[in-house]
């Protein structure tokens, strides 16, 4: 059957998985005890009672909507390796930054595997109890990172078990692999079995016939057993307190306690969605992890009304989610775009073609808004009522924009972040995951958009962009041109301005009129594709007035995704970069930068090797325009694998300075240095990607930073 009847329940996995986390994540580390002393239940949201951000970064989001994209980066391969899985984790983790808890050796699991990774130990000792000792590999982790194992694999429980024992054993063993596998499996086949009883124990043949397998049959007897008794999840939970509390096992957060909590909210959950993620949460434990995985199997078990049917859990989600990789365009993220990647991995994995949408935002999925909210900067000046979809009411996707009372002063304004807000209030002191991100919009792109006006008159419209100035301040700029807005389909387009190398925070339309309006219109699709036509990064005395070599990070410098150790502005040029290993490697840009050249003046201060990357998946998925042992070199890497595409021999001199530049276009790759092509050569391995710097063992000064677009 078409794998094309599963993509709305992909959807709801989706959305289930971070309404979960985001319901669990404030009270994270918190004790049973202080949960039901200041709470009871937790039925709804609760980060503005504990003064912690709603929308975060988070380990269970991050690692589980980045790692299965090994699968798109090998191909789409059916017998996907733990190997393959693992070089994942080094191309889309920046160390001591993304995605995980970076709590040290032998403390953290995933910190313990990655380090095996980096050290060149494959899988599975990379995660073995032989290296890392057991303690450390039955920890909960790889069970919050499996759901995207199974909703690539939607109907086909043994696929999805399989590819989630590769991806467990990459930094997990024993217990911890056999309960993330049952749970895979479980997902899976519960994109069409929808009894829970039935699930549980058609799924239980999907786990290992050895000592780990039959600890957690014995356990799974036990906890079903308890549950089939009562339908009072706290004399269950008392159950789990007394025999499997945390105290029962060694390590700070045992795969044991936890996967009894996601059963036991399973099964006393019923069919209510807002019930399951609500006993998951209360019941303490870590509680986002266990919210997320019990959210997203019954958002595809229960379906996308489920979800809301309780209350609105939907609404202030708004389908955003933060995907915190060195992939750093595509960190500040929709649950709808991500359907969309593990829609495609599904039909490929399944051998079939689908229709995605080419645009960043068509609403596809019923009731999405993919981020658009209204945009207040002050409730007298605003006439927006509401953002919703259109889906549900005529069976044509698109934002609809209510507005009321819009007139000379009140405007009606939406907008979409396109980059994080790297305010104190965001991170850290409120999430020990600090926001990392490069822009999904730049300066000279161009923005298109189709607004459909259903009213009778014309309404007046224009774009506008938020961007940190040079102050670090958020501020305004409007495009010049006001458009009216005729009945029916309406295509727009703005180039934005140049905002000086500064990144852009929020893209939004707004609606004027000089005499009072009440409708409203429907923003049916918005895009921009390619690199930038022109960005630029200038010296850093002209991006923040006053820098000096002590200053180590400044808002336009955390757009660059950052893996080397010691990179800061410095007063005499843009950047100083240095690094002492292999490899380190600092980008800017978004996936869908095709033909580009990007340059900078650098001073070869001493390095192993150096130089400019392009069309970068990551930071181990890249060509590279190098300066290595006397040549000039264009490289292509991926993962451990590096090959020398072309080469010439080229004296450079430690303490000169170099204008060099490099240039993707098509299949043609050409190093520039002082305006002479010293290295050309063809290569279509890699189509598109960010841009920026390369070095291993030593340090440059860069100044300035371009962009330009090839047409």
């Amino acid at each position: 059957m078409s794998i094309k009847k599963y993509n709305e329940q992909i959807y709801a996995g989706v959305l289930g998985k971070i309404i979960g986390v985001y319901l669990g994540r404030p009270i994270e580390g918190w004790t049973y005890k202080n949960i039901n002393k200041n709470f009871g239940e937790v039925n709804y949201y609760l980060s503005h009672k504990v003064g912690a951000p709603f929308i975060v970064p988070d380990d269970d989001i991050s690692g589980t909507f980045v790692f299965y994209r090994a699968l798109e980066d090998n191909g789409y391969p059916k017998d996907i390796t733990a190997k393959q899985i693992g070089e994942a984790w080094l191309n889309y983790i920046i160390e001591d930054k993304t995605i995980l808890w970076w709590g040290g050796l032998a403390r953290s699991t995933e910190h313990s595997a990655y380090l095996r990774l980096k050290q060149g130990i494959q899988p599975p000792f990379s995660g073995s109890g032989e290296k890392n000792g057991m303690i450390i590999a039955e920890q909960i982790g790889s069970q919050i990172f499996i759901d995207t194992w199974a909703m690539v694999n939607p109907g086909n429980p043994e696929r999805a078990a399989k590819m989630a024992r590769e991806a467990a054993i990459v930094s997990h063993d024993g217990i911890a692999v056999e309960a993330a596998v049952y749970l895979a499996a479980i997902e899976a086949m519960a994109f069409d079995e929808k009894n829970i009883d039935t699930l549980l124990s058609e799924c239980r043949k999907y786990i290992g016939d050895n000592q780990y397998g039959k600890e957690l049959n014995s356990l799974l007897d036990a906890v079903i057993s308890k549950c089939d008794e009562t339908n009072d999840w706290l004399k269950v939970r008392e159950w789990i307190e007394e025999n499997h509390n945390y105290s029962k096992y060694k390590g700070n957060c045992p795969m044991v306690t936890n996967h009894l909590a996601v059963i036991m909210a399973l099964k006393l959950g019923g069919d209510n969605f807002r019930k399951s993620i609500s006993i998951a949460t209360s019941c303490g434990w870590d509680t986002d992890c266990n919210s997320g995985n019990v959210g997203c199997l019954n958002g595809i078990r229960l379906g996308l009304d489920a979800i809301n049917e309780q209350c609105d859990l939907r609404g202030p989600v708004a389908d955003r989610m933060y995907v915190i990789s060195s992939d750093g365009g595509d960190c500040v993220y929709d649950a709808v775009r991500e359907t969309r990647k593990i829609f495609k991995a599904a039909a490929a994995l399944n051998d079939e073609i689908v229709d995605i949408p080419s645009e960043r935002y068509t609403f596809e999925q019923r009731g999405s808004v993919q981020g658009f909210m209204i945009h207040t900067k002050h409730p007298f000046e605003q006439a927006a009522k509401s953002v919703y979809n259109s889906l549900d009411t005529t069976g044509n996707p698109g934002l609809v924009i209510e507005y009321e009372g819009v007139s000379k002063g009140i405007s009606a304004s939406v907008a979409v972040q396109t980059y994080v807000d790297p305010t104190p209030t965001a991170a850290p002191d409120t999430s020990y995951y600090e926001v990392y991100a490069s822009p999904a919009l730049y300066s000279s792109q161009t923005v298109t958009a189709t607004i459909e006006n259903e009213m009778d008159y014309n309404i007046n419209f224009r774009f506008f962009i938020d961007y940190y100035n040079e102050k670090d301040e958020i501020a305004t700029i409007y495009s010049e041109k006001i458009e009216s807005l005729n009945k029916g389909l309406n295509n727009l387009e703005w180039k934005t301005p140049d905002t000086g190398g500064r990144a852009i925070y929020k893209l939004g339309l707004e609606l004027l009129s000089d005499t009072r309006k009440d409708g409203k219109v429907i923003l049916r699709k918005l895009d921009w594709k390619g690199a930038p036509e022109y960005f630029h990064m200038g010296l850093a005395d002209e991006l923040t007035p006053g820098i000096s070599p002590f200053v180590t990070r400044t808002k336009w410098m955390m757009a660059f995704m950052n893996s080397t150790r010691h990179t800061g502005p410095d007063f005499l040029a843009t950047l100083a970069i240095s690094h002492p290993e292999d490899n380190g490697v600092l980008t800017i840009g978004t996936i869908d930068w095709e033909d580009y050249s990007v340059s900078s003046r650098i001073q070869y201060v001493h390095a192993k090797e150096t130089g400019l990357v392009s069309r970068a998946k990551g930071h181990r998925r890249y060509y590279g325009a190098i300066l290595k042992d006397g040549k000039a070199q264009i490289v292509l890497r991926k993962g451990r694998e590096i090959k020398v595409l072309a080469e010439n021999k080229y004296n450079y001199i430690e303490g000169d300075w170099y204008d060099i530049e490099f240039e993707v276009n098509n299949t043609s790759l050409v190093f520039k240095i002082n305006n002479e092509a010293i290295v050309k050569c063809n290569d279509d391995t890699y189509k598109s990607g960010s841009t920026g710097y390369m070095i291993s063992e030593g340090a440059i000064v860069a100044k300035g930073f371009t962009v330009k677009g090839i047409n």
